[in-house]
């Protein structure tokens, strides 16, 4: 669900009532995330004068694929069906493994949500309901003494109790708030039947909305209401139907959470895929539909968009890196992923020749995790680096959960990992996202991650959203921009490259979880925003310990499965 709904929401019971007043009366430009902060006076990475940089060194790129695991791309999209990966030794609609990987017709990658029969999974439940109820009958009403229980069975519990705490505790104190919530959706939806029928239209985005002029009380009043969500949520560019659409969803879902303490969760993943599960080396599920549909798309056409828009073809933005091609992993449903298909994405895109991979998701339960933990670090065996999400719930992560992570069962924490957090602009909010998530030990950088305008589902659109799953592929797309002009640049050595030249605001920043003023290095290991000329020019001095490949041929992207 989208982090503009889950802000409406918070906005409605006044949590972010601060949020709101500041984003009344602020703007940013469309790209404002890859501006020079001297020429421009905003807090972006750089880039152009990153690209100048390359250029006047005379450096050949080099095509880095980048994969993205997410929720499905749109493939015909004008700005990002010329970047798309295409696998080589693939021949498309055949109906035949040609590359032998166990994976038929893997185009331009793979669903893990998907059947074979074509279903696919869109709305699933959440982790915290699954482990609650997965674990019930073993652990609920007994007396557990956790001293005596294995090292396993004591995780199991620990996570358990803590799940029963989130499903049952918690949703008996939040009753008032979902009624509330309810009621406000439904007096929104009063409001549009109103707004409807004084534009004379049953569609409007929020800028119509905006010029709507009327004497009558009661279109000034759902004018109000509708017109100040849509504007404290950045979308004035959404169509009241989607908005809608998307805060009734929010609501719904919140409702089955409250619900979750007497009802298990249906087996949306499992009716669909009809995989065993509990078996990781039953591995070869799902299908080649990597977009299924616009809604389900948004997420992960928004964040392709981010990290290889085609740049300067004179179409909609650019994307951070100029020679990229997307792998589109589907993993991430409308609810929360599954460990199995996120620890079997990552392999997929390590076995087919990503170099990087962007995360934006994350839950805070991880049932499976010797199964990511495991791929994580296949992927640091082959050189590869995993970008991911801090995560939007303004907590932080040095004592909060929020998975994937880097801390690995085994004790080991690899060097191939970079946590993001999402950095923003004083005129639009401030220069840390309020909504982001941070942390001295667990959040490496910040990144622009507020008013990202980018690629969205239908064919030639485009959109503001925000959140960390901004932030993170603006952060992998410098990372492929880096290794696209020194390729004999390792992960790790690209990861410190990122880090070390991130520069420091200079000036005290808002910390999203207490709203005190506070050095960004209290916030993050490096204690700076992302700046790819200052990366790049680091990136020159370096000297690469990777082997230098075969430059990967530009192959122009099939029509979408």
């Amino acid at each position: 669900m989208l982090l503009v709904v889950k802000r409406t929401c918070l906005l409605l019971s006044g949590l972010f009532f601060a949020l709101l007043l500041q984003a009344q009366n602020s703007e940013v430009p469309k790209g404002w995330h890859m501006m020079d902060k001297k020429a421009s006076g905003y807090y972006g990475i750089s880039s152009e004068k990153a690209y100048q940089f390359v250029k006047s060194k005379k450096l050949k790129s080099n095509t880095v694929i980048v994969a993205v695991i997410d929720s499905g791309i749109d493939t015909l999209h004008e700005d990002l069906k010329s970047v798309l990966w295409t696998n080589p030794k693939e021949i498309p609609g055949n109906g035949i493994d040609d590359d032998k990987n166990g994976y038929v017709d893997d185009v331009h990658g793979w669903n893990f949500l998907g059947g074979r029969d074509g279903q696919n999974v869109d709305k699933d439940s959440y982790e915290a309901a699954r482990v609650y109820h997965r674990y019930k009958s073993k652990f609920a009403d007994k007396n557990i003494k956790p001293e005596e229980l294995s090292a396993e069975e004591a995780i199991e519990f620990a996570d358990w109790k803590r799940a029963e705490k989130e499903v049952v505790g918690e949703n008996k104190q939040n009753g008032l708030e979902l009624l509330m919530m309810r009621r406000a959706y439904n007096n929104c939806l009063k409001a549009d039947t109103v707004l409807r029928k004084a534009l004379g239209k049953d569609v409007y985005t929020g800028k119509e909305l905006d010029s709507l002029k009327s004497d009558d009380v009661a279109v000034k009043k759902a004018k109000n209401m509708i017109f100040g969500l849509m504007s404290s949520n950045d979308a004035l560019e959404t169509s009241n139907k989607e908005f809608l659409e998307g805060f009734g969803e929010f609501v719904e879902s919140e409702e089955t959470k409250a619900n979750a303490a007497n009802t298990a969760p249906p087996a949306y993943r499992t009716d669909v895929v009809k995989d065993n599960y509990e078996d990781f080396n039953d591995r070869f599920y799902g299908n080649n539909n990597v977009m299924v549909s616009n809604k389900a798309a948004l997420h992960g056409t928004h964040v392709s968009g981010i990290i290889a828009a085609a740049r300067n073809n004179g179409k909609g933005m650019d994307g951070v890196a100029d020679n990229v091609r997307i792998m589109s992993l589907r993993a991430v449903p409308d609810g929360d992923e599954h460990d199995k298909d996120i620890a079997l994405a990552i392999r997929y895109a390590v076995d087919n020749g990503a170099r990087v991979v962007n995360m934006s998701f994350g839950k805070s339960y991880s049932p499976q995790k010797k199964w990511v933990d495991d791929a994580v670090k296949y992927a640091e065996s082959k050189g590869v680096l995993l970008v991911h999400a801090a995560g939007n719930d303004a907590k932080n992560l040095d004592s909060s959960y929020n998975y994937p992570t880097p801390n690995l069962l085994d004790g080991t924490r690899p060097n191939n990992w970079i946590t993001v957090g999402a950095s923003g602009d004083p005129k639009a909010g401030g220069l840390t996202a309020s909504f982001s998530n941070y942390g001295k030990k667990e959040v490496d950088v910040f990144a622009p991650g507020v008013r990202i305008y980018a690629t969205v589902p239908g064919g030639d659109t485009y959109q503001n959203l925000q959140g960390t799953s901004m932030a993170s592929p603006v952060v992998a797309g410098l990372a492929a921009f880096i290794m696209e002009y020194y390729p004999t640049l390792s992960a790790r050595q690209v990861k410190m490259v990122i880090e070390k030249s991130a520069k420091k605001p200079g000036e005290k920043v808002n910390n999203p979880g207490t709203d005190e003023s506070a050095e960004l290095e209290e916030l993050s290991k490096t204690g700076g925003i992302i700046n790819a000329f200052e990366a790049i020019k680091l990136a020159s001095t370096i000297k690469g310990e990777r082997k230098p490949e075969k430059p990967v041929s530009k192959v122009k992207a099939k029509s979408k499965q």
